[in-house]
């Protein structure tokens, strides 16, 4: 395994900053790389330049894009939002061919009204067929983020990976986010068979100690100050063939959005450092 890098979610100082600061930030701290938000990160930077001078940064700079985040609720949706859903697709990887973006990260849809796991599943298999076929056609990757929360349709690393084994596509795969693994108590067994080639994106992360299945965004804290056990984490990718060389800082936590982006970014470095270092 190459060394490994550290890629900034735009997350994790959402409230004040901006794709433009961020990059900044991403290149003043040793970052590797970054995920463009596409809800708020890249709709606001194009208000006042053009997909073209992004891609020119990206290519004049060291920092590079790692993921797209997030292509929204894309199964068991009415056939109206699904064309929706496949319209954002297709708006991503434009931008991801411009920009040298290779990789979307979709989440399963929340707040479904009693549907069976069996009608979850097979829509969950269908859409992604489909969203696989549409990004093969630009080079790009799927990565189904699991959410977990009981209100998500795919909530538990196990779900996810029946899932992405039965649509069986090389560019369809899954994002492990150290949260949403802990949040619903997903098995490090079920990571343990799965194939760590099918992992396109790792985001780290750590937990305040509250019940499964209660968790939420803003219990997240820096990497090693909660109760997650990242390193049996880590060490189960590594066992299992993990190829990515590169994990991504992901908090949504209100009291890191009040401080300053600089000290977001200088701590963040600092926190996933000693656990990367510890485990590679």
């Amino acid at each position: 395994m190459n060394a490994m890098k550290l890629s900034m979610n735009q997350a994790t100082c959402l409230e004040k900053s901006s794709l433009e600061k961020d990059l900044e930030l991403c290149e003043k701290y040793g970052y590797d790389m970054i995920e463009p938000r596409t809800m708020d990160g890249i709709p606001n930077y194009l208000k006042n330049h053009t997909i073209d001078e992004l891609a020119a940064w990206f290519k004049s700079h060291k920092v590079k894009p790692l993921a797209f985040n997030t292509l929204c609720f894309f199964n068991n949706r009415t056939p109206e939002d699904y064309q929706k859903v496949l319209q954002e697709l297709r708006q991503m990887c434009e931008w991801g061919k411009k920009i040298g973006c290779k990789t979307i990260i979709t989440v399963p849809t929340v707040d479904l009204k009693k549907v069976t796991r069996q009608e979850i599943h097979k829509s969950a298999v269908k859409c992604l067929k489909e969203m696989g076929e549409i990004a093969a056609e630009y080079g790009m990757r799927i990565s189904v983020e699991f959410i977990g929360h009981p209100a998500a349709s795919i909530n538990t690393f196990g779900e996810a990976w029946s899932v992405i084994e039965d649509v069986d596509m090389d560019n369809v795969g899954i994002t492990l986010d150290c949260f949403h693994f802990h949040g619903m108590g997903s098995k490090l067994e079920d990571l343990a068979k799965a194939d760590g080639k099918k992992i396109f994106i790792v985001h780290l992360n750590d937990t305040e100690d509250f019940p499964i299945g209660s968790l939420l965004d803003e219990d997240r804290v820096w990497p090693g100050d909660g109760c997650i056990d990242l390193d049996a984490i880590f060490q189960t990718l590594k066992k299992i063939g993990w190829q990515e060389d590169v994990v991504s800082l992901e908090l949504f936590r209100p009291e890191y959005y009040k401080m300053d982006p600089e000290d977001v970014y200088r701590i963040g470095k600092e926190k996933s450092e000693a656990v990367i270092k510890r485990n590679f």
